[in-house]
C-alpha cells in the first residue's frame, strides 16, 4: 500500500514533505472537497477552524443543522474517495494536495487555492517562471501567429507557457512551447479530451509538458468548470497575456481573475474594427499593460529582456505539421471560404501564414482567396498580404 501511495503522489515529492499528509488524511481531503456545498474557500475555513479534514467531516452534519439545513449534510464516503484515487492511478495521474512539493507554488499563494489537483507530466515546470497566453477560440491567423511567436520566445528564455488547451490562441501557444515547457490547465477530468481535435496535443503535453485539472478523472467539462479552470491558469502564472478576445470572452474572465490574484495582465492591441480585438483593446483602456512582443512582457515581469542571443526578432515561428490532425470528409467550398474568412482579420497577413494556420492545401487556399477577392470581401496589400475589407464587414460579423 505504501508503495502504491507514493507512486500516485509522485516521486518529485520529497520524503519529509510527503509525510505532512498521510494516506488517510489525503482521502479525508478528497472527501471534504467533494462534499456538497464545500468549495475551496469553505474547505480552507473548515480546515482552519477544526484543524484537520477528519474533524471537519465529523462536524459537518451538526454545522448544517445549525445553519438551517433541513436535510442532514451528506458527507462523501471513504469508498468514493478511494474510487477517485484508483481512477487517478489508472490514468497515470498524480494527486497533488497543497502541502506537496509538486503543487504549483504560485497557485498556493492565491486566496483559497484548490485543495486537490490532478497532474500528468513534469510538475517541476510549475516551479519555473511561468506566463499564461490566452485568447479567442476563433482566432485570426495573425493572432495565432503572434501567440506562437510569443510562446516560442518565452520558451527560449526558459519560461514555462501556461494556457487552457482550447482552440485558437491556446492551441498555438501550446504547440510553440512543447519543446521548452508548457502547462495545459483543463476544465474536465485529466483524461477527458476537449476539444476532440486536440487529442494528440493533449497526449504530447502529458508526456513532455504538464496537464493540470481540478476535477476527478472521467469528469465531463461543464460550463461552470471553465471559469474555475481560468482561475488556475492565472493562479499558476506570474502574468497573463491576452492576444485576442471579444467583448464577452472567457479570456477576459482569466484577465479579471489574474487582476484579483495580483497578477499583471498584458494585452495585444488590435484593429478597432475587429471584434476579436474589442476585449484586448478594452483591457488596455482599463489599465492592462500594452504588449507587442514577449520582450515587453518579460521586461515588466522579470526586470530585464530575456531574449536568447540567437533570436533575431523578425521571423515567424513555424509549428510542426506533426500536430495537424485532419479527420472526416473533405470540406465543402463554402466551408473552405468560411475557414479562410475566420482566419483573416483587418491586419494584413501573408498567405503562407494562412497555409500554416488553416492546414489547407496551396491550391484550395489560392482558390478561396480568389473567390473572396472577386466577392469584394478581402483586400490585397503589398508583398502579397491580404486582409478583410473594413468597409464590407460590420463589427459583429466575426466570431
Amino acid at each position: 500500500m505504501a508503495e502504491r501511495q507514493n507512486n500516485l503522489f509522485g516521486s518529485d515529492i520529497d520524503n519529509t514533505r510527503s509525510q505532512i499528509l498521510n494516506y488517510e488524511e489525503r482521502l479525508d481531503w478528497i472527501r471534504l472537497i467533494r462534499t456538497e456545498n464545500v468549495g475551496p474557500a469553505t474547505f480552507h475555513e473548515l480546515l482552519a477552524h477544526f484543524g484537520s479534514a477528519a474533524a471537519a467531516i465529523e462536524a459537518l452534519p451538526s454545522l448544517g443543522r445549525r445553519g438551517g439545513s433541513r436535510a442532514p449534510q451528506q458527507v462523501v464516503p471513504r469508498a468514493t474517495a478511494e474510487v477517485e484515487w484508483d481512477a487517478a492511478e489508472r490514468v497515470g495521474a498524480k494527486i497533488l494536495s497543497i502541502p506537496d512539493a509538486g503543487y504549483p507554488p504560485l497557485l498556493r499563494q492565491i486566496h483559497a487555492p484548490p485543495p486537490i489537483l490532478f497532474a500528468r507530466g513534469d510538475t517541476a515546470l510549475a516551479s519555473k517562471r511561468t506566463v499564461a497566453i490566452v485568447g479567442s477560440r476563433h482566432a485570426s491567423a495573425i493572432g495565432r501567429q503572434l501567440a506562437a511567436n510569443m510562446a516560442g520566445d518565452f520558451g527560449r528564455a526558459g519560461i514555462t507557457v501556461v494556457s487552457g488547451l482550447a482552440r485558437g490562441i491556446d492551441t498555438s501557444a501550446h504547440k510553440a512551447s512543447i519543446d521548452t515547457g508548457t502547462i495545459a490547465v483543463i476544465a474536465g477530468g485529466i483524461n477527458m479530451i476537449y476539444p476532440p481535435e486536440n487529442a494528440a496535443l493533449h497526449e504530447i503535453i502529458a508526456e513532455q509538458g504538464l496537464l493540470l485539472c481540478e476535477n476527478p478523472p472521467g469528469s465531463t467539462p461543464r460550463g461552470q468548470d471553465f471559469p474555475r479552470r481560468n482561475r488556475i491558469i492565472s493562479g499558476v502564472s506570474s502574468g497573463v497575456v491576452v492576444v485576442e478576445a471579444a467583448k464577452k470572452s472567457g479570456s477576459l474572465i482569466t484577465a479579471r481573475l489574474a487582476g484579483e490574484q495580483g497578477r499583471d495582465v498584458f494585452a495585444i492591441p488590435g484593429h478597432p474594427l475587429d471584434p476579436r480585438a474589442a476585449g484586448t483593446n478594452g483591457l488596455i483602456r482599463n489599465g492592462a499593460y500594452l504588449a507587442t512582443s514577449a520582450d515587453d512582457v518579460m521586461t515588466e515581469l522579470f526586470g530585464t529582456p530575456q531574449m536568447s542571443p540567437q533570436y533575431g526578432g523578425t521571423g515567424f515561428y513555424n509549428p510542426s505539421s506533426s500536430y495537424v490532425v485532419t479527420t472526416g470528409a473533405p470540406a465543402s467550398d463554402d466551408e473552405l471560404r468560411q475557414q479562410v474568412l475566420e482566419a483573416l482579420s483587418y491586419t494584413p497577413v501573408h498567405p503562407d501564414i494562412l497555409l500554416r494556420q488553416t492546414g489547407l492545401s496551396s491550391r484550395s487556399l489560392a482558390v478561396a482567396i480568389l473567390e473572396l477577392d472577386l466577392a469584394g470581401l478581402i483586400e490585397r496589400h503589398s508583398n502579397e498580404h491580404i486582409s478583410l475589407r473594413a468597409d464590407q464587414f460590420e463589427t459583429d460579423a466575426a466570431p
